[in-house]
């Protein structure tokens, strides 16, 4: 347990405070059992780090970071360390990495119930099932969903700004207002492009010659370890599920028919739209169904994107498809708070009652008139609006699509 102790103070002793993830301000970090999941690369190890430095940098003794993946388990159980560091005064356990112990849900229940003086923190894959209904974790545990680097943050990180989350219907209403602000102290252009390719996972400050290496081995490490653990996929059809993120990087964007698909990669319908659903659940893709509620993984999406541009970049190079890449990112930084489905008219129906098309700077409105005609039935104002690429401000119901950048 000393070699744990020590090792947690070293990390968090040389953690940077210079840049904090807005999701650190929204996490109830007073509740004693938080779960925290999201894809590798996004950032969870330092949110944890992070807290633990700002709310206990004077008493280190009363918190314990571990990941998981330390071989000091392959010896050790976590019963035994929690026991041991309760005992010695230990109040907040920081578990990384859970998914890599075995019967974790069961162990975190125990803990929970066994110790009350403790609070207990962990993290996990996006496949992660927290709620687990055999462990009865979802009484006990408040889970939150992490997400890698907004456009906003990106700049924050990079240029040194100090830019506020924006709700969407201000962003919607008054983006005018707000872009005109935005613009007089930056040039979003100047960083858009670069946040596109290269932006998304935190580790990109680690200089851009390494990213595309990291990036590739997150990729690597969810497909041939997290879906085989926690999914129960086939080494063998590991590289089918490569190719198929190739498809959809190289669309435009991608509309599947399921059954010409499985054919061209080799993986019968009903085996291919479960891994289309876990693919989603680890953050690798973004499904849109055109209906919001009750998917199941035997339910073929209507739209397939990658789950971020980074992603599209990694498996398809620097020849993009334009509009492609304009609406995964919106579809990507939409979805981390908001409902999108995939409408009959425009690209996006968000939250049930705004349209959004994408589009670049000539964009016009045309194809949402009927969204237009039945809000004047209704009395209502106009619930559709472009998001329009290459444009710094927009203007009545065009919005500059770097904007949506700004939501978290």
């Amino acid at each position: 347990m000393d070699d744990l102790l020590e090792i947690s103070r070293r990390r968090i002793i040389n953690t940077s405070m210079d840049f904090v993830r807005s999701i650190n301000h929204k996490v109830q970090w007073k509740a004693r059992l938080i779960g925290v999941r999201g894809a590798r690369g996004t950032g969870k190890t330092t949110l944890l780090l992070q807290h633990m430095k700002e709310a206990f940098g004077d008493e280190p003794g009363r918190v314990l970071y571990a990941s998981l993946d330390n071989l000091w388990f392959s010896r050790n159980n976590l019963l035994e360390l929690a026991d041991r560091f309760v005992k010695r005064g230990g109040t907040h356990l920081f578990l990384d990495e859970i998914h890599k112990y075995p019967e974790w849900a069961r162990v975190i229940k125990n803990l929970y119930d066994d110790y009350p003086e403790l609070s207990i923190v962990f993290t996990g894959s996006s496949l992660l099932e927290i709620l687990n209904a055999r462990a009865d974790l979802s009484r006990r545990a408040i889970v939150y969903t992490m997400q890698g680097l907004s456009f906003r943050e990106y700049l924050n990180l990079t240029a040194g700004t100090a830019f506020p989350v924006y709700g969407l219907e201000d962003i919607l209403h008054n983006h005018g207002k707000i872009s005109a602000e935005i613009c007089a102290l930056i040039k979003p252009f100047q960083y858009f492009a670069a946040y596109l390719q290269a932006g998304y996972y935190p580790y990109f400050t680690e200089g851009p010659d390494l990213y595309p290496m990291r990036l590739e081995e997150t990729v690597a490490m969810i497909l041939e370890m997290e879906l085989p653990l926690l999914r129960g996929v086939e080494m063998a059809y590991i590289p089918k599920l490569k190719q198929l993120l190739a498809v959809i990087s190289e669309s435009a964007p991608f509309i599947p028919n399921i059954s010409k698909l499985g054919e061209r990669i080799g993986i019968n319908r009903q085996t291919l739209i479960a891994y289309i659903q876990y693919l989603a659940e680890a953050r690798l893709t973004r499904n849109l169904y055109k209906e919001a509620g009750g998917i199941s993984v035997l339910q073929k999406p209507d739209k397939l994107f990658l789950e971020n541009t980074n992603l599209m970049y990694l498996f398809k190079g620097p020849s993009w498809d334009t509009g492609n890449v304009r609406e995964t990112f919106l579809a990507n930084q939409l979805a981390y708070e908001h409902s999108i489905v995939f409408p009959d008219a425009g690209d996006f129906f968000v939250d049930g009652k705004y349209l959004i098309e994408v589009g670049g700077r000539h964009k016009t409105r045309r194809q949402l008139k009927a969204a237009d005609a039945q809000a004047e039935l209704s009395g209502a104002d106009s619930a559709a609006w472009v998001a329009a690429d290459d444009i710094e401000y927009g203007y009545d119901k065009k919005i500059p699509l770097w904007l949506f950048g700004f939501l978290y």
